[in-house]
This record gives C-alpha cells, sequence and structure tokens, in this order.
C-alpha cells in the first residue's frame, strides 16, 4: 500500500449557536480540543437562526461534525470533545 497516496482525515466541524454564551463556550472548547488533539479540521460558527433550522437544530448550542449533528443543548468539556473528535476520526 502507497501510504503517501493517503490523505489525512479532515473533519467539518460546525459550532451551532445564535451567539448566546453557552454558543461562545462550546466554539471555544472546541476549537481548544481540535487544537490539543491535533486533529485536522475546519471548524466554522453558524449564527443564523435560519440555516441553524435549516440543518433541522432546534436547540443549541449544537455540535455538527461532517453534516451529523453530535450534541445538542449542552457544551460538553474539552476532554469529552476530545473524545468525541478521535471517535469521528477512526470511524472514517
Amino acid at each position: 500500500m502507497d501510504f503517501q497516496s493517503l490523505k489525512p482525515v479532515q473533519l467539518e466541524i460546525k459550532v451551532l449557536g445564535t451567539g448566546c454564551a453557552k454558543c461562545r463556550a462550546l466554539e471555544k472548547a472546541t476549537r481548544e480540543a481540535v487544537a490539543e488533539s491535533g486533529i485536522n479540521a475546519t471548524v466554522t460558527k453558524v449564527e443564523d437562526i435560519v440555516e441553524i433550522m435549516n440543518l433541522g437544530v432546534m436547540r443549541t448550542p449544537a455540535l455538527m461534525i461532517n453534516g451529523i449533528v453530535k450534541i445538542k443543548g449542552k457544551v460538553p468539556g474539552v476532554s469529552e470533545l476530545k473524545t468525541l473528535l478521535e471517535q469521528q476520526i477512526q470511524t472514517k
């Protein structure tokens, strides 16, 4: 197998929330978890309520990884987020 031709796993992470304190806390914790784990990921913040509802989310803050909502209505700690991200890498 030619390992040089393999692409590293890239996660697309969206933090969904209108800008409340919990939404900002989830974004901060997510960015910390990504940085600490060294995972290759892009983190974007979605604050537009119409876009959030179009994604099927009615409870914020929420965390979406590769198009799938993984967390709704709570702010997990950095260690819990790191575990979740590492699980996503392993299932790729």
